[in-house]
């Protein structure tokens, strides 16, 4: 039987950087017992983003620190829009360049994710803040 469920992860981070969300993911696949189907996350933010990455090397999610560091920095000149301060525009930016959603294949009531993979919420933004994910669960 088809169903579906609608869920709201809540991830409080302390500033830039990959918060790793792949256990409460499956956490709520395995709770709505659906065994084929898909995953879908959305994050409702404009300054953060939602990755699937290698979770065996940390040093892959510095390299994207870095790499993002050069390409859009914070601080830059050519920015208007800084109300919330110099890491604002570069935080949309970063977001714009990546995903705001994923969707995941469900199979034998475990996420596809490959042996190396992970899925994270990357924070554009240096200071805390407490970002949501609605993640909707559609299988049986």
């Amino acid at each position: 039987m088809l169903r579906q469920t609608v869920q709201q992860l809540v991830v409080k981070t302390h500033g830039r950087g990959f918060y790793e969300v792949t256990g409460n993911v499956q956490a709520e696949v395995s709770k709505a017992e659906v065994q084929t189907g898909l995953a879908t996350l959305q994050v409702q933010h404009t300054s953060a983003s939602l990755l699937i990455q290698e979770n065996a090397d940390p040093e892959v999610r510095r390299d994207f620190e870095r790499f993002f560091a050069r390409l859009v920095p914070d601080g830059d000149s050519i920015f208007r829009h800084t109300s919330e301060g110099e890491d604002d525009m570069p935080a949309h930016i970063r977001s714009a360049l990546t995903a705001t959603n994923l969707s995941i294949p469900i199979v034998n009531g475990r996420l596809t994710l490959g042996t190396w993979q992970g899925i994270y919420l990357w924070e554009h933004r240096t200071s805390p803040h407490t970002r949501r994910i609605a993640l909707h669960l559609l299988g049986e």
